[in-house]
């Protein structure tokens, strides 16, 4: 566990709030972040850094809750975003326009005629066909675009395949050796700004062998572009640093990383940006959920939580492990094999699988561990059940930062037309 969520006289806290204080006053389930620990992760990714001329644009696909952007904010960070309403929240955060990059490999016509309105750092452009279609709208708007192109160097980051994205079968980025031929035809637009160049392989990767892969490929290509005189002042490296889910689970060295990126791409005279998310953000948070049954079948002993997978995914997209530990700790703890599943009519609604947890019974709280990265910002309202709260701690404070609708909000979103 991090240091900042710790038992204390066999009482869970996060930070200086027992989290059994928060489920005095609130029904679970709810998602719980520490923002000291999004501040320390932060402060130790740019630490990293020291020496590079970088920009650390936090991921906000990982966590877009408008108080975990306004830490970054605070910290000096831009954003990384792949939709107008991701920008938009980064804006009301008081993320700077001009550290936001817009990713996405499906960016829509409104989406980019709004933010070139306002600004942004660079559009990381991911086909031919969306270059020439923010040209377009460029040349309606009369504004310049700043553009980057995202590489895709087929390399195989070792990652689940559902988080892959730097291979030749995925869906992203244009293809490493047809990249210096698009550069030139993009030079020729009238509207287009070249600033930079992109790359991302994948999310949470504990091999840098495979960055290392991609940064030799990358300086390659920009020396490339150096010879036929185009320019960059961008490198945006993506993100994709793993954390640590269970014991078994290795963590990159994140020193060895920043080391790593200095020798490759540090003498090449652009800003290196970073597209962090889940390292800043995933293990600061937990999810509370309280035990709704403890049923016992013919082979099996299974707790059923009140948390779902609509409320948590993770588990259901990419069989993710995530630790499951009581908010009360007894001074003798027995455990007994689980299968820790949730109330939502999906046989996929299972959390842990002979899972050995604290012996538990109906009322009994517990917390999953490392859920603050694509925990909150992947739940639905799937079998009418309300999005479910969040709360920010801050030392010895909480503060509830979303809210859990009532069933008349969810109903008067949608109408009954009047067919007579």
């Amino acid at each position: 566990m991090n240091k900042q969520i710790f038992y204390k006289l066999n009482q869970l806290f996060v930070e200086d709030v027992a989290v059994s204080e928060i489920t005095n006053g609130l029904r679970t389930p709810f998602y719980v972040y520490s923002r000291t620990v999004i501040e320390e992760n932060f402060g130790r990714f740019k630490k990293s850094l020291e020496g590079l001329d970088s920009i650390i644009c936090y991921s906000v696909k990982a966590n877009s809750n408008l108080s975990v952007l306004e830490t970054i904010a605070k910290l000096g960070g831009g954003a990384d975003v792949v939709s107008l309403g991701e920008y938009k929240r980064a804006l009301r955060a008081g993320i700077d326009p001009k550290k936001i990059v817009f990713s996405g490999v499906g960016k829509q016509d409104f989406e980019i005629a709004e933010i070139l309105r306002s600004s942004l750092l660079q559009f990381n452009i991911e086909s031919v066909s969306e270059l020439e279609m923010i040209h377009k709208i460029a040349i309606r708007l009369n504004k310049q675009a700043p553009i980057a192109f995202r590489v895709n160097p087929d390399i195989d980051a070792g990652t689940h395949e559902n988080i892959s994205t730097g291979k030749a079968d995925n869906k992203f980025g244009i293809p490493i050796a047809d990249a210096k031929e698009i550069y030139q035809y993009a030079s020729k637009l009238s509207k287009i700004k070249i600033v930079g160049i992109d790359v991302h392989i994948g999310s949470q990767i504990s091999d840098l062998n495979a960055f290392r892969q991609t940064f030799v490929n990358l300086e390659k290509l920009i020396y490339d572009l150096k010879n036929i005189n185009i320019k960059l002042e961008n490198i945006d490296i993506g993100g994709g640093l793993g954390i640590k889910y269970t014991d078994d689970d290795l963590e990159p060295d994140l020193q060895k990383y920043g080391t790593l990126v200095k020798q490759i791409l540090g003498n090449l005279n652009c800003r290196i940006i970073f597209e962090p998310g889940r390292y800043i953000v995933g293990n600061s948070g937990i999810l509370v959920t309280k035990v709704l049954h403890n049923k016992k079948s013919q082979n099996k002993s299974f707790l059923i939580t009140d948390a779902g997978m609509n409320d948590f995914s993770r588990t259901a997209l990419y069989g993710a492990v995530h630790r499951l530990i009581p908010l009360s700790k007894g001074k003798i703890q027995k455990t007994e094999l689980y299968d820790v599943v949730g109330p939502v009519c999906e046989t996929t609604d299972t959390f842990l699988k002979n899972y050995p947890v604290a012996k538990a019974e109906a009322g009994d709280f517990f917390a999953f561990l490392d859920v603050g990265a694509y925990g909150a910002v992947l739940s639905s309202e799937y079998n009418t059940r309300p999005l479910i709260p969040e709360i920010m701690v801050y030392k010895n404070r909480f503060e509830i930062v979303r809210s859990r609708p009532t069933y008349d909000e969810i109903f008067d979103k949608e109408v009954m037309p009047k067919w007579e």
